[in-house]
């Protein structure tokens, strides 16, 4: 059931505008809360399938780590090895 929401999310785009905010967010606040979403998507493994198609894989790795934000580079790693457990490439 919640796997089924996270595809539907997926499904109306939802992810895409995610890492497109990710992409293009100035500021930490902006950047956390994207990324919180995003792993909160990548819990389904589809979802995962999906974003690596859209892309997320350099938008993550672009994102700058912060010393004030330390769950910004949490919220970066765990989606950077999840993308790895499922066997995608993040040498890019």
């Amino acid at each position: 059931m919640i796997d089924q929401r996270r595809m539907k999310i997926v499904e109306i785009g939802g992810a895409q505008e995610l890492l497109n905010m990710l992409g293009s967010a100035r500021d930490e606040r902006t950047q956390k809360e994207a990324l919180k979403a995003l792993s909160a998507l990548s819990k389904s493994d589809e979802a995962v399938k999906a974003l690596h198609n859209g892309g997320a894989i350099s938008v993550i790795k672009s994102t700058p780590d912060t010393f004030e934000d330390a769950e910004i580079g949490a919220y970066k790693s765990n989606l950077l090895k999840r993308f790895q457990d499922l066997r995608y490439d993040i040498s890019s």
